[in-house]
Formats: structure tokens, sequence, C-alpha cells
């Protein structure tokens, strides 16, 4: 076990008790988003439709399916996972280079990141995320390689990147090097890996026209507000328009067909100006507490592939969760990651649900300190 990560405990498990503060929260967070999503998506859904509930019985059907998926999640031994480890891995990187195959991959918006069967869609990439963090805690709960993680990470990144998809890129990255340096990694080798990213980042940026456009846009908002700053304009609109206590649950006038990707990307903007700075502030600190229920949990984890695992999960909802919630105030370039559980999508919602259920099986099983 890494040394910055000691720790002084009894070998006798508490009994098993489930976490319901953090049940409670996600369990709030998601139907929180349901609502939000059959609010932001009325006008769209009824143009598109002719039924303004189209968007909202569907996201129920992913909310069914996703807590499912959670519960069994919550009772399943997690330790058991370490067999689907490998194997998950492998069915995920056949999706990800079957997504860019013409005629297999779905493509919307310029990229390819659906795969398609009868009516049924998912994103592989959203897979990915939850395949890196459970293949590198059972990896580096037995040994801890620097090659092979770097040789993975790479063949990830790029496949993703080739949809292209950076901000799940940015979220399978950043998650993957805090596992490695929660398993015990120097300093220097997260550095180095850091580097290769922000190299590798900057040369997709610089060779990438669409790209350097939404950097430039970020850097200068106001330079082409009826184009490239079409949509963070919209974004800031709403999120003055809400004030501090917002103009009320189903007011917003950004969802009319001003705000791109009201139910998705951009559903925070919608939150924010119906339920005004209190109700950003809000979802904010539940997100805030998520991650550090997160990590107490690892750090009460049982053995180390609980704990890595524990670290995996809430690195990778709590980067998601920050870098949509960055774009939407400006903090960075907009990215098109999707906020967990609030926002529109099946993939993204059902694959969060399955972690957070894990996330609360390693729970029960905390080892308790002397």
């Amino acid at each position: 076990m890494s040394a910055r990560f000691k720790r002084k405990v009894t070998l006798k498990i508490t009994p098993a008790k489930t976490d319901w503060i953090l049940v409670g929260l996600v369990l709030g967070l998601t139907i929180f988003g349901l609502i939000m999503v059959g609010n932001a998506s009325v006008v769209e859904a009824y143009r598109d439709f002719g039924d303004k509930f189209y968007y909202l019985r569907l996201q129920a059907q992913w909310v069914a399916f996703g807590l499912f998926a959670f519960s069994i999640a919550c009772f399943f031994n997690y330790r058991r996972l370490k067999m689907l480890a490998i194997p998950l891995l492998i069915f995920t990187l056949i999706s990800l280079v079957l997504v860019l195959i013409p005629g297999i991959g779905a493509k919307a918006l310029g990229a390819r990141r659906w795969l398609g069967i009868g009516a049924f869609r998912f994103q592989p990439a959203e897979l990915a995320k939850l395949t890196i963090v459970l293949y590198l805690a059972s990896f580096f709960s037995n040994k801890r390689s620097f090659l092979p993680f770097l040789a993975l990470l790479g063949i990830l990144v790029v496949l993703i990147m080739l949809e292209p998809d950076l901000g799940t890129t940015v979220v399978v990255a950043a998650t993957s090097l805090v596992v490695y340096f929660a398993s015990g990694a120097s300093v220097w080798q997260i550095g180095l890996v850091g580097l290769v990213g922000l190299i590798g980042g900057g040369g997709l940026i610089f060779f990438s026209p669409y790209r350097r456009e939404r950097l430039l846009t970020f850097l200068n908002p106001t330079r082409d507000p009826l184009g490239a700053s079409y949509h963070i304009r919209q974004i800031l609109i709403a999120l003055g328009s809400g004030g501090v206590f917002g103009v009320g649950l189903g007011q917003s006038r950004q969802k009319y067909e001003y705000l791109p990707a009201a139910t998705t990307d951009s559903i925070f903007a919608v939150v924010a100006e119906e339920l005004g700075f209190v109700g950003a502030v809000a979802i904010l600190l539940a997100f805030l507490f998520l991650i550090w229920r997160g990590f107490k949990i690892a750090s009460q984890a049982p053995d180390d592939f609980g704990r890595l695992l524990a670290v995996g999960i809430t690195s990778w909802i709590g980067f998601q969760a920050l870098v949509n919630l960055g774009a939407m105030v400006a903090l960075i370039p907009l990215t098109g990651v999707p906020l967990p559980f609030i926002s529109y999508g099946g993939s993204s919602l059902v694959l969060a649900l399955t972690g957070m259920g894990i996330l609360i099986n390693i729970s029960k099983q905390r080892v308790a300190r002397k």
C-alpha cells in the first residue's frame, strides 16, 4: 500500500451498513435531473415530436434502468468485479474502434460517438470511464507498472479523441492519473504524464480549427456573438437572468431555442436561470459533498482494490461535474461534458448510477479505525 495513503486500522470490518446519506444524495440529484430534463425539453420535444413530454418519458426509462443497475451494484460484492476488469476492457476497446467505422458508428454534430442496435444506442466513451477505473483498480492493487499504464491510457485517449470527444478524454485522463497517484506513483511520473498531456492537448488545439476557435472564444466571449461565441453568451445570459433566487421553476426563457444543448451539456444554465444563484450553489455544494464522501469511503475501504475503486469512481464523477460547471461559468472552454445525474442522456446516467452503486457497496464494508 502506498505510504501516502497508509493508515492505522484494525482488521475488523464494521457490520454492513448502507450509507443512506450518499444514497439520498444520489437519488435526490437523479430525481432533480429528471424534473429539469422534463422542464428544459418541452419546447424542443413539442417542436420535433408534437409531444412536450417526449424527452421526459425517455429519460424516465433511463432513470428506471439506471436505478436498477444502481441497486444491483449496491449488493453485488465489489471484489467479484475484478473478474470483469479484463473482459470489460476488451469490450470497451472494441466498441471504441467500431464507433469510428462509417456505417457502424452513428454520426451526429460532426462526431461519431454512438453505437446502435435497433432503437438502442450507447456511447462507448461513457463506458470507458467505468472501465478504466475498474481495470486500473484491479491492476494497481496487485502491482504498479508505469509503462503498461501509460500505453493503455494512450490507446484510450487516442480512440476517444478520434470521435472526437475532448471533454471525455480530459475526464478519463484526469481520473486515471488520480488512481495512479493513489496507488503510490511518484510525483515525477504524474508530472511526466501531465506534461505529455499538455503538449498533446496543445497540438490538438493548434491543428484543429474547431478546437482553436473554441479556445479563442473562451479567451474572448464577445468576439463572434452570433457565431462561435453564441453558445457561451447564451449560457451567461441565462446565469445573469437568474439573479439570486431565479425566475421560477419552469419559467426559463433561454430554453425557448435560445440556449443550445439546453437539456444536455447546458442544463446547469437552465437550473441557474430558474433557481438563481441559490440553486446553482446548492448543486455545486451537493457535488462537493459527494466528492468528500467518496474519498472518505476510499480511506476506510478494507482492501487496496476497494480503495482504488472508490478513488476512481469519486474522481470520475467529480471531474465530470467540475468540468461541466467550470465551462458553464466560463472558467474553462466548453467541452461537451454532461452534468452527472442531471443532464439528459442514457449512457452517462446509467453508468454514473452504476458507479455510485459500487461506491456504496464499498462503504458497507468499511474498516474500523483504531
